[in-house]
């Protein structure tokens, strides 16, 4: 019941456009994380199991999916319509996952973007469309988004967003083949009654 309730669903603003996640979609995703494994290789989610791999595409996919029946997870694809193309480009994916009902009402947000079109407000953007909906539409009350120290680029999207810093969490997550500190950022939706995405695009102007 929960899963219907909540997925699929899509999400828009402007060009930019937050799908549901296809098998179908391998091709060009793979393209572009490709075009971007060393952008992405400092920030990427490892396996701690000696020898252990991470899922395929359509291993990671059915897990997403299934995880979206069950209430736990919203799995979008970013895409944004480019001119001369006939349909919007992947430029990047956006995970609501960790999501808790009952007396938390919370989730985690993660997220990466094609470097050809970082610095153009598409991962703020993203997030704050995704954050609005869950707090809005969805009714929960906390969002939380885990970024390494070193991640300039993240940690500015959280600034421009006005994410709490909640402080350091040694050895958090498994990243790029070791255990790595993470700072916890987070926001309730007391913090932000206009919606996040219009005070994001109120002082972007």
């Amino acid at each position: 019941m929960w899963g219907q309730a909540i997925w699929p669903v899509t999400l828009e603003c402007g060009d930019l456009v937050l799908r549901p996640i296809k098998l179908r979609d391998q091709a060009e995703w793979t393209r572009v994380r490709t075009r971007n494994a060393a952008w992405l290789a400092p920030w990427e989610a490892s396996n701690p199991v000696d020898q252990g791999q991470l899922p395929t595409f359509g291993g990671m996919v059915r897990v997403l999916n299934r995880q979206a029946r069950e209430a736990s997870a919203l799995p979008f694809i970013i895409t944004e319509r480019i001119p001369g193309q006939a349909k919007p480009a992947i430029v990047g994916q956006l995970t609501v996952s960790s999501i808790m009902w009952g007396s938390a009402m919370s989730a985690t947000l993660g997220y990466w973007v094609d470097q050809d079109r970082a610095g153009r407000g598409i991962a703020p953007t993203a997030v704050a469309m995704a954050t609005d909906h869950c707090f809005r539409q969805l009714g929960l009350h906390r969002m939380e988004i885990n970024i390494r120290p070193e991640n300039n680029a993240s940690l500015r999207v959280v600034e421009k967003l006005g994410f709490r810093d909640e402080g350091l969490r040694p050895r958090y997550l498994h990243i790029n083949g070791q255990w790595a500190d993470h700072r916890s950022f987070a926001l309730t939706t007391e913090e932000v009654p206009e919606g996040i995405l219009a005070r994001w695009l109120a002082r972007r102007g």
